[in-house]
């Protein structure tokens, strides 16, 4: 089975090439994931704009109605990092529309994955830190509303501490939030999520990947989830901008394989998105993000068996 992979030619709010943000990273991933022949078309999912009020599901309805209208305060958009203009608001409204398109497909499938996602920091308030709306927030309240799901496990592996997920759930017991990340790392206020592993400067492959290991069980015990949300965010990688830990290449495959695989011989299907990355080298980046992709391939053609059967 090909994996299921969810995108959209506008997830790409085509910044400047200059911009903090490496924004042209969305339509790299695409051209790196045909050149390593894992999209096959009729995998390839279009994801189409959510309603508002689903995404009031997950955020306060006076921000969603600025988003969309393009009226975000300026203080909002200086903490998001840059202006919501039309492109921006388009971009995360599609792709939290993605992620639960994937997360549609992971339950039918096993696995699926979007090709953005990840936006972390928005709170149910606001955005911040690059995130307009949290995507992973507004799937997981919408499958729970709908009662496709019962319970969900957010499995944060992004370098930053996933505060608007743990902001948006906080009082949701049916979604059990885990982030793992470098400690003195953005945001410096930090909200709790229900489990907080904060890594030391420096973390490398074989500290790193031990802990995940070791956390894995746990997370199961803890979550039981119908549904895992795994937050892929290559951002840990040594030579990343904005990171402190000093992953390689090789330990994000084997972080990603882990976890992916550590659920589907659970039966637990896994929605995968891309979380963060930043680097000048876009392309180099765009093929860091691939690892996701590649590995779950590996597990699409894998139909995920129950521990009890």
């Amino acid at each position: 089975m090909a994996l299921p992979i969810v995108h959209h030619p506008d997830y790409d709010a085509k910044f400047p090439a200059h911009h903090r943000f490496p924004m042209g990273k969305y339509s790299l991933l695409m051209e790196a994931l045909r050149q390593r022949g894992l999209v096959e078309e009729a995998a390839l999912h279009v994801p189409q704009p959510l309603a508002p009020k689903l995404l009031a599901l997950a955020h306060d309805t006076t921000y969603v109605d600025q988003v969309l209208s393009r009226s975000v305060p300026a203080q909002i958009e200086r903490e998001i990092g840059f202006p919501v203009d039309d492109r921006v608001a388009r971009r995360a409204h599609l792709a939290s529309s993605g992620t639960l398109l994937a997360a549609r497909l992971a339950l039918h499938h096993g696995i699926a994955c979007n090709t953005a996602g990840g936006s972390h920091h928005a709170k149910r308030a606001h955005g911040a830190g690059f995130c307009t709306f949290n995507d992973v927030g507004v799937a997981a309240s919408i499958l729970i509303a709908e009662g496709v799901v019962r319970r969900v496990l957010v499995v944060d592996l992004d370098v930053h501490q996933g505060d608007g997920t743990a902001d948006i759930f906080a009082r949701e017991p049916r979604v059990f939030t885990f982030s793992m990340h470098a400690a003195t790392n953005y945001p410096v206020r930090k909200i709790p999520s229900d489990l907080d592993i904060a890594l030391p400067d420096g973390t490398g492959d074989a500290h790193y990947l031990a802990k995940v290991a070791e956390i894995l069980p746990l997370l199961l015990d803890y979550a039981r989830p119908d549904i895992v949300f795994y937050n892929a965010g290559v951002d840990p990688h040594a030579d990343d901008r904005l990171g402190k830990l000093a992953l390689s290449d090789d330990g994000l495959m084997a972080r990603d394989s882990a976890v992916i695989g550590f659920f589907n011989e659970r039966g637990v299907p896994v929605c995968g998105v891309i979380g963060g990355g930043y680097a000048k080298d876009v392309p180099a980046l765009a093929e860091r993000h691939a690892t996701l992709f590649a590995t779950a391939a590996e597990f699409a053609g894998r139909p995920a068996v129950s521990a009890d059967s």
